[in-house]
């Protein structure tokens, strides 16, 4: 073999060697530790609120109705506008009053004169009753008639204030102020023959009640809460309320909670519990369904999560990855109670120092190291922020 060949042929086989020498070696970089965020857990003051549904009630509501008979003449409101309390309304026809006024006047006047007439043969009597004049008897029916005109001129005031009165309810007035309703009835419409007719609605909205229900159960379960010291009571005048919209959105105005009944429907076994909102946009109107989270209770050394630290099993039950101090970690079972600002609230499972993965739970793996990403959260996960 000519030496050029031979020399070509060496460098192709040491090429080789050194090629199946390096494909042979084992490698020597681990792959890395997957990254996860944690968050310590602490304990904090924490409301308990339940959501409660209910429906929006106006605090006052007032039936304008006729309190006379007669022919209504003329509705002077304007329907849908806010009255105040002695505003007038509706006019009926004030003629048949004025005369019944008129005659009570002339009774009274009548009465005054027989009591008048009376009281001076009484008088009279008096004196000669002293001379042995008249007999008793002629003295005794003269103050007896004395007695009964005093009595039929105060049955005549009374009369005449009957039908000073009726001439008033002619002139149909607001009884409260607030928010009218459409008319009922007409101009020209008989209204009170024998009925007090309806004229008009008047409502109270600025501010509005939020009448709720709530279960005996979960109230039972809050009671036997508060009696072992759980949790603190929180008094109806400083429980705070949030009305949630019908968007899911938050009403805007905080409100209160005002009382809780203290009696149970027995067709439900419900008790309803009243809470108070400011309305000065007049955004809620009565009858409109509503939810309200409700500030019933305090827990001093409370625990929450948040959402997104949630995971599931099969069979639904609630979970978090924990990370211990060498930093491998595991599942830990959890009991939660309600939502709070994006927070799970967690009455079993957790204790204050416990770090939870908040952030990477899709590359963490129970009995697996990872390494922690000290950090800090964004101001929107940081809890209490």
């Amino acid at each position: 073999m000519p030496k050029n060949s031979f020399a070509t042929l060496s460098l192709l086989l040491g090429a080789l060697s050194l090629s199946a020498c390096d494909s042979a070696a084992p490698p020597t970089d681990e792959a890395p530790l997957p990254t996860v965020a944690v968050e310590t857990i602490e304990a904090r003051p924490l409301s308990i609120s339940s959501e409660l549904s209910g429906r929006i009630a106006a605090p006052r509501t007032a039936e304008v109705r006729a309190r006379v008979p007669g022919v209504v003449l003329q509705r002077v409101y304007r329907e849908g506008s806010d009255v105040k309390k002695g505003d007038v309304l509706f006019r009926i026809d004030p003629a048949p009053f004025k005369a019944d006024l008129d005659s009570a006047e002339a009774a009274l006047r009548k009465a005054e004169a027989n009591a008048f007439q009376a009281r001076l043969q009484a008088q009279r009597y008096a004196r000669l009753i002293e001379d042995n004049a008249i007999s008793g008897q002629d003295y005794d029916n003269a103050r007896a008639a004395d007695r009964q005109s005093a009595a039929d001129v105060a049955a005549s005031k009374a009369a005449l204030e009957r039908a000073r009165l009726n001439l008033g309810y002619a002139t149909v007035t607001a009884p409260i102020a607030g928010r009218i309703g459409r008319a009922l009835v007409t101009e020209g419409a008989l209204v009170g023959q024998n009925e007090t007719t309806p004229l008009a609605l008047i409502q109270q909205l600025d501010p509005i009640h939020a009448d709720l229900t709530q279960s005996t159960r979960e109230l039972n379960e809050l009671r036997r809460a508060l009696r072992a010291g759980q949790l603190q009571q929180v008094e109806p005048g400083q429980a705070k309320a949030t009305l949630v919209q019908d968007d899911g959105s938050l009403y805007p105005l905080p409100g209160k909670l005002l009382f809780a009944d203290i009696s149970v429907d027995p067709g439900t076994g419900q008790i309803t519990l009243r809470s108070e909102f400011p309305n000065p946009d007049l955004d809620l109107l009565p009858g409109s369904f509503v939810r309200v989270r409700l500030e019933q209770a305090v827990d001093r050394q409370g625990i929450s999560v948040p959402q997104r630290a949630i995971l599931r099993d099969s069979a639904g039950i609630a979970q978090v990855l924990l990370v211990d101090a060498q930093q491998t970690v595991s599942l830990q079972p959890v009991t939660l109670g309600a939502v709070q600002d994006d927070r799970w609230i967690v009455t079993h499972g957790l204790k204050p120092g416990d770090r939870i993965v908040v952030e990477g739970l899709q590359h963490a793996r129970p009995g697996e190291k990872v390494r922690v990403d000290d950090s800090p959260l964004p101001l929107a996960q940081v809890p209490g922020q």
